[in-house]
């Protein structure tokens, strides 16, 4: 591939550091020739963000709390005034309280279920609104979510929740956008270590189970992740919308662990 989003002004939010499933992304977007734009959230996420963003050409970074209707429309008024258009926007935006990961799913709080599927999901949809006057030509709309919102993963708890609802979200816009010529789409990593990830008790477990029984016997890498996000970006995915892609190396596909594993 080369050149494929030449010409493309791509926002990404939410990368934390260098092994999120974000920045994977937007190395390959920006591979691909796009422009790339970054937000974050707070001073110690944007001192991170702010070289990796130079490594690929960026100057463009705005501080965003997508809890906050004010900073959401600062923000998307500083794109329209410096670009004017956006073609693809990543949502890899997700929230719940570490300590609400590792007991039982019964005990879920309901101030951080509201909390997490405020951040994990609602914002999405308040950044496809926001988004939709730039992208006049049409577009492309990317979020991330994990297998844990259709099969019950040990500590994934309100975040299964919080995916459902993302993936639905997707179907719903997806249609709603469709006319205007926008595509929505999920991709679904399979375990990856990131600081995210990092966050799931038993993490490191979950890690090593997948890959020892994936018929690839392999998780996805950044660089799988950022190559089908670009497919989904580019001309080639022209006609997919509403999808939930897997990249996980196969294990969605398994009833059972491989027979050595048993």
């Amino acid at each position: 591939m080369s050149g494929l989003l030449a010409g493309k002004r791509a926002l990404v939010m939410g990368v934390a550091n260098d092994r999120s499933i974000a920045w994977g992304i937007a190395q390959a977007l920006a591979r691909e020739g796009a422009e790339l734009a970054f937000t974050y959230q707070g001073e110690a996420f944007g001192k991170r963000v702010e070289p990796l963003a130079a490594s690929v050409g960026s100057d463009l970074l705005v501080d965003v709390d997508v809890t906050d209707d004010a900073s959401l429309d600062r923000a998307f008024e500083v794109l329209a005034d410096r670009w004017g258009r956006i073609d693809i926007v990543v949502h890899a935006i997700a929230f719940s309280n570490k300590d609400e990961l590792t007991g039982r799913f019964v005990n879920t709080s309901r101030a951080n279920f509201q909390r997490s599927l405020d951040i994990s999901c609602y914002s999405l949809i308040e950044v496809a609104r926001r988004a939709l006057p730039l992208m006049s030509a049409g577009g492309t709309i990317l979020t991330l979510t994990y297998g844990g919102s259709n099969r019950v993963t040990p500590f994934y708890n309100v975040m299964g929740v919080a995916k459902a609802a993302l993936e639905s979200t997707v179907r719903y816009l997806a249609n709603d956008l469709g006319p205007d010529g926008i595509r929505v789409n999920a991709i679904s990593p399979g375990p990856m270590k990131t600081l995210a990830g990092a966050a799931i008790g038993g993490a490191r477990k979950t890690f090593r189970h997948t890959e020892a029984n994936a018929p690839l016997r392999a998780n996805a890498t950044l660089e799988a992740i950022g190559g089908t996000a670009v497919w989904l970006a580019s001309d080639w995915g022209n006609c997919t919308t509403g999808e939930v892609v897997t990249v996980d190396g196969g294990y969605h596909v398994l009833g059972m662990p491989q027979p050595e594993n048993i």
